[in-house]
């Protein structure tokens, strides 16, 4: 970066700054309607042509009603949590990453012909204090972890592609909540997060989470008590709703992560679950759609067509523009529409394991290519990635993101023309054999995603009866 783009940039970060630093202590007494307006203003004007002028106008629209959900849920967002976590953490994700590292990530995707990732989810270590049901590094084992030396080069290489953000996943990340910390410290600039289960939250943690600034975490819960417990083991429950408790007294933000399956999917998604998490302080939820990965995978977890049917109409119902919940929601497997379908393989977002393989997605444990024997930059280079950018996307029909679990048939043929290897540190699991177990869901999850999407993307039944015919 040149002197003029430094100066550029200090001054561009800046003004975002001032702006938020103004609707945060405004916020406190005040609607932050006009305030909001404001920030929109300086976004479009620095980064035109980053969004579409609609996407603004959207945001705009919202900002406008005063009374509306979303005002008070950003009302609330602001009076109840730490100011300086806010403006670090929101600066960030949404000037550094969305905006500045956007332009830089898309010349360099041009110029490479790679994806590269608007944020990667590394995992410090393969250890956990615990053993859940479904979780993607439940058969990782206890020993391998990336050096702290090893972390830091990673982000100062992404850094360099546009990559500003950084979610820690494992085993469980706060093992390694020392060299966690370490790094928020160094990379200012980044959005950092982490998904833990909450056990290792105690007061020393949520005083280094508010002299850093820029660190948030998700609670993996899965329902109430007896669900919870029941693949997390005896107590966890509690021990979560405990750490919500001690990061809200702090006024510290943190939200929640959602593994649904065909036996909670209906709790985790009720009013009085929801209620329960927003009374605690929680702000966001994420919502992953169960996955039968590794060998002793649980097929019996995956939804029926009517249950996912159910899930995607609910999570859209919760956080829609009136009713619902004062919560953001995400749904990933339904929610393929606003992301343009799968966003893994660099598209959004990659995995780095703990023993370094770079791997397209969390869930999908084959990789060509490993941080300890090349840059960053040539491990995005890998043809496995290749193929994901070439295949992308793997399905017209959004609600078929995943080329794993909606489309088995083009996992098997990406991993077999790439080269790629098994990846998973513990228990080596064969494209076919994880395809397999996914050909099934497939089947019968095409029918019902086809109709919901022929019917939400205007078909000819739908045309006639919005038009009173």
């Amino acid at each position: 970066m040149s002197i003029t783009e430094k100066i550029s940039h200090a001054a561009e970060r800046k003004a975002f700054e001032t702006v938020l630093d103004s609707m945060l202590k405004k916020g406190q007494t005040q609607n932050v309607g006009d305030l909001a307006q404001q920030l929109i203003d300086i976004i479009q004007k620095i980064h035109k042509g980053t969004w579409s002028d609609d996407s603004f106008d959207a945001l705009r629209a919202i900002a406008e009603n005063p009374e509306g959900k979303w005002a008070h849920y950003a009302q609330r967002l602001i009076r109840e949590n730490d100011p300086y976590i806010l403006k670090t953490f929101l600066t960030n994700a949404a000037y550094e990453g969305g905006f500045r590292g956007y332009q830089t990530a898309q010349a360099n995707a041009a110029k490479y012909d790679i994806n590269v990732p608007w944020l990667i989810l590394m995992d410090p270590t393969s250890a956990c204090n615990m053993h859940c049901t479904g979780c993607w590094a439940a058969e990782y084992g206890h020993k391998q972890s990336l050096s702290f030396e090893e972390m830091d080069r990673v982000l100062t290489e992404a850094k360099a592609l546009g990559t500003h953000a950084c979610l820690f996943t494992g085993g469980e990340p706060l093992m390694r909540k020392a060299d966690i910390f370490r790094l928020c410290e160094k990379h200012r600039d980044i959005a950092f997060h982490a998904f833990t289960n909450g056990t290792l939250i105690d007061e020393e943690f949520c005083q280094e989470m508010l002299r850093v600034g820029n660190f948030f975490v998700s609670i993996s819960v899965e329902g109430f008590e007896a669900a919870n417990d029941g693949r997390r083991g005896q107590g966890h429950f509690q021990k979560a709703l405990d750490a919500m408790d001690l990061m809200h007294s702090h006024r510290i933000p943190f939200g929640v992560s959602i593994c649904y399956t065909s036996r909670n999917y209906k709790v985790v998604t009720s009013d009085e679950f929801l209620d329960l998490l927003i009374s605690k302080g929680c702000i966001f939820a994420w919502y992953f759609h169960y996955m039968p990965v590794g060998l002793n995978a649980d097929t019996s977890l995956l939804l029926t067509p009517e249950q996912r049917a159910y899930m995607k109409d609910r999570v859209r119902e919760i956080r829609g523009i009136t009713g619902g919940k004062e919560l953001y929601c995400i749904d990933f497997q339904n929610d393929g529409e606003f992301a343009g379908g799968c966003v893994a393989g660099g598209r959004i977002y990659c995995h780095i394991n703990a023993a370094g393989d770079v791997e397209p997605c969390v869930f999908i444990h084959y990789s060509g290519a490993n941080i300890r024997e090349k840059s960053f930059l040539e491990c995005l280079q890998q043809p496995l990635f290749k193929l994901y950018r070439k295949g992308q996307p793997f399905n017209g029909n959004h609600l078929r993101p995943c080329p794993m679990l909606e489309n088995p048939e083009k996992l098997r043929e990406i991993v077999h023309k790439s080269g790629a290897h098994p990846s998973d540190v513990t228990a080596v699991e064969e494209v076919d054999d994880l395809c397999a177990k996914c050909d099934s869901y497939a089947e019968n999850w095409q029918p019902t995603a086809d109709r919901l999407w022929e019917c939400s993307h205007g078909c000819a039944s739908c045309q006639k009866m919005a038009a009173g015919k």
